[in-house]
């Protein structure tokens, strides 16, 4: 299963996890899983319309998901997933 590195400041969400195992072939299927388990975060995720929210990034292997194939980009056992909210301020 692949490994997925979550915020620290979200870890609430996840069972105060900071990295744990995830089922799923693809980005898709793998938040899905993650919605299943954990559905509080579901609106951090997501718009209302069922969009990733655009302050919310995700890289496989350490590329964005937006150089690969988004949301479909294909899965192995040993993937690193990393779900990691974007910060701003000045």
């Amino acid at each position: 299963m692949p490994v997925v590195r979550f915020p620290a400041l979200m870890k609430f969400y996840v069972d105060n996890q900071t990295e744990f195992h995830a089922e799923g072939s693809s980005v898709a299927e793998l938040l899905d899983n993650l919605l299943a388990r954990y559905p509080a975060l579901k609106p951090h995720l997501f718009e209302p319309t069922g969009k990733l929210r655009r302050h919310f990034n995700i890289f496989v292997n350490g590329e964005h998901i937006r150089e690969l194939n988004g949301l479909d980009t294909l899965l192995k056992d040993e993937d690193k997933v990393i779900l990691m909210v974007s910060a701003a301020g000045g």
